[in-house]
Formats: structure tokens, sequence, C-alpha cells
């Protein structure tokens, strides 16, 4: 896979997840216990690594690249 392609993929996942974010901030999602826990223990896990990963993906690959050889 392409590297653009890849962050396109990312990226996207990381957009998209975002919204039961902000539902569970704004709206009534923190009222429903199952749903809070889904935000809570998933979405926000999910989001967070495809943050760092889009921020310093390129790094960690080098790194172990450089480390691998």
């Amino acid at each position: 896979m392409k590297a653009s392609t890849e962050r396109k993929i990312i990226r996207w996942v990381h957009i998209i997840l975002s919204i039961p974010v902000v539902g569970y901030i704004y709206g009534p999602v923190a009222q429903i216990p199952r749903s809070a826990l889904m935000v809570k223990w998933v979405i926000f896990p999910i989001i967070v690594i495809s943050g760092f990963w889009l921020w310093k993906g390129a790094w960690v690959k080098r790194k172990l690249r450089t480390k691998s050889s």
C-alpha cells in the first residue's frame, strides 16, 4: 500500500470515529451507559492511536527499519 493511501485511510478513520466523541460531549450519548463505555474505552483510544500514527508514523517506521537492519 502506498504511503498516501495509508494516510488517507487513517485520516478518515480518525475523522469518522471523532463524531461519537462530539456526541458524547455535546449530546445525549453520555447518558446512555453502553454508548458512553464504547466511546470511553474503544473509540477514544483508537482516535488517540490514529492521531499519533498520523503525527509520528513515519518516524516510527524509520526507527523500526533502522533497528531491524
